[in-house]
């Protein structure tokens, strides 16, 4: 039995039980490869539109005074770029050209490929990092690598980001997707509808056979106001609003226009990043 731990205080929001539904589903990801190619299609776009993470999780993770990060899944940068800047050497890892050359054009040091074939070529890292990365790795192949790639008790930090739109807007939003694509609406982690099961099944796979201890499930909260432009924007970032059928997108988009303008025109966003975490045994 999982317990969460919480590093910084708020509501946990009201969710229907289609969280539990998106938290299976959500397991087999990592097959699901056209999903996971659709974010180079617009490099940039997911690049200024993206949200980052917060300072006390980096804080977090930066514990251990580790030098050394492997950014699995690095795509732009967007995670990479917290740890360069508190002074780290970071390698990122993308099997994405699109997004890793837009991570090069901030001096990002990125190799093509993916954690289950990444050669380390006798390279060991104190961090292993994965921000909105991991679900698309196979969960028991991944977790043996990370300990071939990590110094004894070195850390890997995966973690996700997941919105929660002000009640001021979110009805309005909601019933956009209630219109146009209701299953997409019932378990979009845009809408805050991933439940707790992807969290554990990872955390319990870096388990499997020893291969990390005082392994944890945390929570940091962070906050964002998007206007509507922007997020119309932000929702076409994400893989399950990118692979609808055109025009099915295009009408779901429009009524996401209306009901934001209609709600005032922004969207309090209060963003919960949970991190599973654990030490190389």
């Amino acid at each position: 039995m999982w317990c969460r731990c919480r590093s910084s205080t708020g509501p946990r929001p009201n969710h229907n039980d289609a969280r539990s539904k998106e938290g299976i589903a959500e397991v087999e990801l990592h097959e699901n490869r056209a999903r996971a190619g659709s974010f180079g299609d617009d490099a940039g776009q997911y690049d200024r539109t993206r949200p980052t993470y917060p300072d006390t999780m980096v804080d977090f993770l930066l514990q251990d005074d580790p030098k050394t990060v492997l950014d699995v899944g690095c795509g732009t940068g967007i995670a990479s770029r917290l740890f360069m800047a508190r002074g780290c050497e970071v390698l990122g890892l993308e099997p994405d050209e699109r997004m890793a050359d837009l991570a090069r054009t901030y001096g990002e040091l990125v190799e093509i490929g993916t954690i289950e074939d990444f050669d380390p070529a006798g390279r060991v890292f104190d961090l292993l990092v994965a921000g909105q990365s991991w679900h698309w790795v196979n969960p028991p192949l991944g977790a043996r690598k990370a300990s071939q790639v990590l110094r004894p008790d070195g850390r890997i930090g995966l973690f996700w980001n997941q919105s929660n739109a002000g009640i001021e807007v979110r009805d309005s939003i909601v019933g956009a997707y209630e219109r146009h694509a209701p299953e997409l609406g019932r378990n979009s982690v845009l809408l805050g509808m991933r439940g707790d099961e992807l969290y554990e099944m990872i955390g319990d796979s870096l388990k499997v056979d020893g291969l990390f201890h005082d392994v944890s499930i945390d929570t940091f909260n962070h906050h964002h106001t998007y206007t509507t432009d922007e997020w119309v924007e932000l929702s076409t970032t994400h893989s399950d609003h990118r692979t609808l059928p055109a025009d099915q997108l295009s009408a779901l988009l429009a009524d996401l226009r209306m009901a934001v303008d209609a709600s005032g025109g922004l969207v309090p966003v209060r963003y919960e990043t949970t991190l599973v975490t654990g030490l190389r045994t």
